[in-house]
């Protein structure tokens, strides 16, 4: 699940700039209105962002501050349709598609009125519909649709149900099957939301789109049923059981031997483009698969990355055990495993590791320059918190 708005704080570094934007997240419109004062142009308030790259008009809604919104559009003249710069979750996002985080009717609504896109996407090809579907928004979902949002919009990326399906929003999955979403589109190589919940091993939200007209049967690109999806794979037997009863046919053949290689490239790529996004929990699962398909030393190491990224110690170490059990000699899955230790504050296994790392690459900056670090952190661990 992406995360959040609420969490992409700014820094705290006692500028103008963070109080800006500080001041714009907490609702303070007197020292918000402070921090434009000391400007030399009241609009330079608009190229502060923080390090996920949302600005204060970005900010201001998430907690439904509707006065610190009307400030910021009506006095500064503000565009509530700015796409957020930079790459990553929150690439093109928009102050109107932040405002479904407050699950505020009147926020969203004042931002609509004063001119909010309904149909624009961000980097990521999701609207605003898509964003209040994805944080489980359900007042804001009923309201953008009773506006006329096309339920089943999408841009390649997937629709609202899509993506309220693969983060585990029933009541979202619920509200857009109620509007008519289509339980069957396919726009991923995952298939359909019926996947997608699969994936994500959310049974509620696969009950609710069977019962909304999802095909159990369907294949998806890679010539797999949901049931097939379910056979060999740890702790699915509740959910084949379920599917069964709900009417999969177990005598649908799974293409044949060769589809394996043909997954493992399929999840790899989709792995590597949801990675890129710095869509981290959802590149993890899409390894998960690749590694089902055909393990691989490279899988798990970039499996061990997205780990680390969710700040996930104990499983990117496995995984970098893992990818060092299968490529010994393998520098990179030695600087893994160092990685995993620095997270979890073991800063002596951390060394070894990158000692290893060292051998088999010499010469290497990076290692190198981990290794100081690490070492300097076994002098002094407290460091590691400051």
């Amino acid at each position: 699940m992406a995360p959040p708005f609420v969490y992409a704080r700014s820094s705290g570094d006692g500028t103008a700039h963070d109080a800006a934007l500080r001041a714009a997240f907490y609702g303070d419109l007197r020292r918000l209105r402070g921090a434009v004062k000391s400007l030399a142009d009241p609009r330079a308030v608009f190229s502060f962002f923080n390090k996920g790259g949302l600005g204060v008009l970005h900010l201001a809604p998430v907690r439904g501050h509707i006065e610190v919104c009307k400030y910021l559009v009506e006095e500064l003249r503000g565009d509530v349709n700015a796409p957020a710069p930079g790459v990553g979750d929150f690439a093109g996002v928009t102050p109107f598609m932040t405002s479904v985080q407050s699950d505020d009717v009147s926020t969203v609504k004042y931002l609509l009125d004063r001119g909010g896109d309904l149909t624009k996407a961000d980097g990521k090809g999701r609207t605003v519909l898509h964003h209040a579907a994805t944080v489980g928004s359900c007042k804001v979902t009923e309201f953008l649709l009773s506006k006329g949002v096309p339920v089943d919009i999408h841009y390649g990326y997937g629709t609202p149900l899509h993506l309220a399906a693969t983060n585990e929003q029933d009541k979202i999955v619920k509200i857009l099957l109620e509007h008519h979403a289509d339980a069957n589109t396919s726009v991923t190589s995952l298939g359909s939301a019926l996947m997608g919940a699969l994936l994500c091993r959310s049974l509620k939200c696969m009950k609710l789109l069977i019962k909304g007209g999802a095909d159990v049967n369907r294949m998806t690109s890679l010539l797999m049923t949901p049931l097939v999806f379910t056979a060999g794979r740890k702790d699915y037997t509740n959910f084949m059981q379920f599917l069964l009863k709900a009417g999969a046919d177990p005598n649908i053949p799974d293409g044949d031997q060769r589809h394996l290689e043909r997954a493992k490239a399929i999840f790899k790529s989709q792995a590597d483009y949801a990675f890129r996004l710095k869509d981290y929990k959802f590149a993890s699962k899409s390894y998960d698969l690749a590694i089902d398909a055909a393990p691989s030393a490279t899988l798990y190491a970039n499996r061990s990355l997205c780990k680390l990224m969710l700040d996930d110690g104990e499983g990117a170490l496995s995984d970098a055990l893992s990818c060092r059990m299968l490529r010994p000699n393998w520098a990179k899955a030695c600087y893994r495993q160092a990685a995993a230790h620095m997270l979890l504050k073991e800063y002596k296994q951390a060394c070894d590791a990158l000692l290893d790392a060292q051998k088999l690459d010499p010469g290497n900056i990076e290692v190198e320059r981990e290794l100081r670090k690490a070492r300097e952190l076994m002098k002094a661990p407290d460091e590691a918190d400051k």
